[in-house]
């Protein structure tokens, strides 16, 4: 054996030893539990960043020690490798978005192998290939036949000059992040899945989740936005005719001073056509995006219609007016307004001079509220509202919509937030939807023997148009014997992502969709792995697709994911220094000096090249634009791929943020080599196995610290998933181990003991030097294969224990005494002690309290 530590010779050799013997391909048996590990698959942008490898990392340990609990894991890896970065790569490269995708999947994988993921390579899936996307569009189609897939004329951000539609991520403060043209907000033709027939499902179901963070399951239930409410008619004093608004509040009916709607309600488009300033103003917002989070932050603006409103229980006249916090995607398209109770209405309110009636007050009768600041938005007790005053919220929901209801003027209602799921895009990266329009107009989906619809890939970005539109080599068909024409829209990447888990159990599978005894064997997913920012759709619409999977018989179960862990962001320092125009010019931490106190402070940062003086912006989140990011291969080139996973896991809990630190890396390598070190150490000597009831004290102490630390780890990775505190322990252990002296027969006995035992531990975070390890100390096979120590409980019995002795409350001496001593032997061995004697001197004894293995304490006065 090597005496030093060289992680650049072990980890290709125990790489490819792993690769020979397909150590990771997972085979379905039923004989064995299953333990089905996935970390949501990266976008093949070129290069993995730190949060991919601490992503993975935390999965790969997982999958290893479930591994070397018996169980039959499967932990497999692709690419979500469709979407609209490739697009832009490949008008900035002038290269077609097919080869720079499988350019960077080839470089990334190489990059995830040399940091020793034990991913089974045979089920990797791109879902950019032929062979995935075929079946996405065959289940498409099926939705389709269903009724559960539909086309309809929606809202969307439209750039005039790029003629495309843009994701709301697209839109920079109104204009095109590509050319910064003021966006329009335009309808056309998309295709939608009815996600809003499952709402209830969704919901419910979440409550099945119990390994998920309930931050998580918050966000979702707010999404779904399940509401319980009341959906009125105010007639229109113009034309007599009606106009529905949804409310959850009736309670503050009373109280409505006007009605909006929005820049595409029928009401609105009809006011206009006399009146040119208003159709101007509803230009306006339709030059405004969608993203409901944009409106509800933009300045409130508006015009009166020039209608009026009748209000169904007073009979009193509002006048109606158009605004662009009103959406026609939400509702009816029209809200009422309650100046007084909604703090968006106040604002509009007082901007335009319109006046406000307060119908609620606070339970509290003594307490008061300034409608002048802001609206009083609490639930309370009614006024001002005739025969519903001193009616609390419950009582007046159902008075007031008694009384509507009665009158036919209104019904109580179940609405959700969630809208249908719309998967059209009209980029070209991604796949194409499976429809053909007709010579006569009518839209059908593909059928079988049609598909795939195969998405050309040697095509010329223009920066502009979709290489599939107005392409007649691909846009031009034949159907029954006729001419037809396939639809040029491609879906949203969320579908592919929102099944690959699925595919992944039979990657293979050339006749169906899923292979069902495959599916139902690894489904669902044991532990799912990701970040937050996926906390809504991504894990919503898996979920949805997952039942309409069960729906059509593919799959068994209710729900993709039984686990789900979402991993903290991974922070650098960041490094600047002021350019002549007055810009940030930042500075990568790889290229910066940094002097330190000797607390660790830091005091001044120089860039090393030329010395120049650095302001030093804090930890934030690795990115291009801070020019902080570590790239990995740097870090695996310098410390090794074990020492790079081992900082991962030790630097911080894996829901929390990590900052990344050069000195924290290089304490995981040194720990590294010290286990190494004691390794070479023991081999230098005789092995030797002395009984345990033969070891000296100390050997003992050190033995029964091991198997305190078994326990530890074994909980903190299995259950906890607290890798930093099981590394912290296993480092403890190391340091117990270290005082023993390896000449004495009982202390390498001890010592070989617990390095068996760490080389197990330390194996699913440092798989190469455990391996190596394990070979070098005469095992055969794998260390993966072997079983995870388990503590030898009688180790954990402590022959003696320390007990603190206080007199009077103080503590005065420490005893060490037989752990099976009695109280009366333990009160006497605490007199005894020098200590002690000397308070008690001249002092009588009143009384004697002994908290057993804990403390004595003495009452003397």
């Amino acid at each position: 054996m090597q005496e030093t530590y060289l992680p650049h010779e072990i980890e290709p050799a125990v790489q490819q030893q792993w690769e020979e013997k397909q150590v990771f391909r997972a085979v379905a048996d039923a004989s064995k539990e299953k333990f089905y590990c996935l970390s949501m698959f990266p976008y093949p942008s070129g290069r993995l960043h730190m949060g991919h490898v601490r992503n993975y990392t935390i999965g790969d340990v997982i999958s290893r020690y479930q591994r070397m609990q018996g169980k039959n894991v499967l932990q497999p890896m692709g690419w979500d490798a469709f979407g609209l970065p490739a697009e832009n790569a490949a008008i900035k490269h002038q290269v077609a978005p097919a080869k720079w995708t499988k350019e960077n999947i080839a470089y990334m994988k190489n990059q995830l192998k040399s940091l020793g993921f034990g991913y089974d390579w045979q089920r990797e899936i791109a879902t950019c290939e032929p062979e995935y996307y075929r079946w996405e569009q065959w289940f498409f189609t099926k939705l389709i036949e269903k009724d559960l897939a539909y086309k309809k004329v929606s809202a969307v951000n439209w750039c005039p000059h790029d003629q495309t539609v843009l994701a709301n991520e697209q839109v920079i403060e109104g204009c095109c992040w590509r050319c910064d043209t003021p966006v329009e907000r335009k309808e056309i033709p998309q295709w939608f899945i009815r996600i809003t027939a499952y709402a209830d499902e969704l919901l419910n179901d979440l409550d099945q989740l119990d390994g998920w963070p309930d931050q998580v399951k918050a966000m979702q239930r707010n999404w779904i936005g399940k509401s319980r409410g009341v959906q009125l008619r105010f007639g229109i004093k113009e034309s007599g005719e009606q106009l529905e608004v949804y409310t959850t509040r009736p309670d503050t009916l009373m109280g409505v001073s006007y009605v909006a709607v929005a820049a595409g309600h029928a009401l609105a488009r009809q006011a206009a056509e006399n009146n040119a300033e208003l159709a101007e103003f509803l230009q306006e917002c339709n030059r405004s995006g969608t993203a409901e989070a944009d409106i509800a932050t933009a300045e409130k603006k508006g015009m009166a219609t020039g209608f009026t409103a009748i209000h169904p229980i007073s009979g009193k006249e509002v006048p109606v007016w158009v605004a662009n916090f009103v959406l026609m995607e939400y509702g009816t398209g029209a809200v009422m307004a309650v100046p007084a109770h909604d703090q968006r209405d106040w604002e509009f309110a007082q901007k335009y001079g319109i006046e406000l009636h307060q119908v609620i007050r606070p339970a509290d009768a003594d307490a008061s509220i300034d409608l002048t600041q802001a609206a009083y938005t609490e639930k309370g007790v009614l006024v001002n509202s005739g025969e519903f005053d001193g009616l609390d919220f419950e009582q007046a929901f159902d008075a007031i919509s008694g009384w509507l209801v009665a009158r036919n003027l209104g019904e109580v209602k179940t609405n959700y937030r969630l809208r249908d799921w719309g998967v059209s895009r009209q980029r070209y990266w991604g796949s194409p939807i499976p429809v053909i329009r007709t010579a006569d107009g009518d839209t059908v989906p593909a059928p079988a023997d049609m598909l795939p619809v195969v998405l050309p890939t040697e095509v010329v970005m223009d920066g502009v148009n979709s290489p599939i539109k107005n392409n007649p080599e691909f846009e031009n068909i034949e159907f029954n014997g006729q001419p037809a024409f396939r639809e040029t829209d491609t879906f949203d990447t969320f579908m592919e992502s929102s099944w690959y888990y699925a595919r992944y159990c039979s990657p293979d599978s050339h006749d169906a969709m899923l292979d069902p005894t495959e599916a139902n064997y690894w489904l669902p997913v044991d532990q799912y792995i990701g970040g937050i920012e996926h906390a809504i759709l991504h894990l919503l619409y898996s979920r949805f697709f997952h039942k309409l999977l069960r729906d059509a018989g593919l799959v068994q179960s209710d729900e993709p994911f039984k686990s789900l862990l979402c991993q903290g962001m991974v922070l650098a320092d960041a490094f600047y220094y002021n350019n002549e125009n007055g810009g940030k010019e930042w500075v990568n931490p790889t290229e910066v000096e940094v002097e330190r106190d000797d607390k660790g402070r830091m005091t001044s940062a120089r860039r090393a090249a030329d010395g120049l003086e650095l302001k030093h912006a804090g930890m934030s989140k690795m990115s291009k634009s801070k020019n902080n990011g570590v790239d990995p291969q740097d870090a695996i080139s310098k410390y090794g791929a074990d020492t790079v996973r081992l900082y991962t896991m030790f630097a911080a809990p894996p829901e929390q943020t990590l900052e990344w630190s050069d000195s924290g890396v290089q304490g995981a390598q040194k720990f590294l080599q010290r286990v190494w070190r004691l390794a070479y150490e023991l081999l230098q000597h005789e092995t030797v196995s002395v009984p345990a009831d033969q070891l000296e004290k100390a050997d003992k102490d050190a033995r029964r610290k091991l198997h305190e630390t078994i326990n530890k780890v074994s909980d903190d990775v299995g259950r906890r998933y607290n890798f930093n505190t099981g590394i912290a322990a296993i480092m403890e252990l190391m340091k117990t181990l270290q005082k023993l002296d390896l000449t004495q027969a009982g202390s390498r006995s001890v010592a070989l003991e617990a390095m068996d035992a760490m080389i197990r531990m330390l194996s699913p975070m440092a798989p190469h030097m455990t391996q190596a390890l394990w070979s070098q100390f005469g095992n055969d096979g794998l260390v993966i294969d072997a079983s995870w120590p388990v503590a030898d409980q009688s180790a954990l019995v402590a022959d003696t224990l320390l007990m603190v002795v206080q007199v009077n409350g103080k503590v005065r001496a420490k005893l060490e005494v037989a752990a099976d001593a009695s109280q009366e032997s333990i009160e006497a061995q605490a007199r005894a002690d020098e200590s002690v004697q000397k308070q008690l001197d001249g002092k009588s004894i009143r009384k004697v309290i002994v908290v057993p293995g804990k403390l004595i304490n003495i009452v003397a006065g």
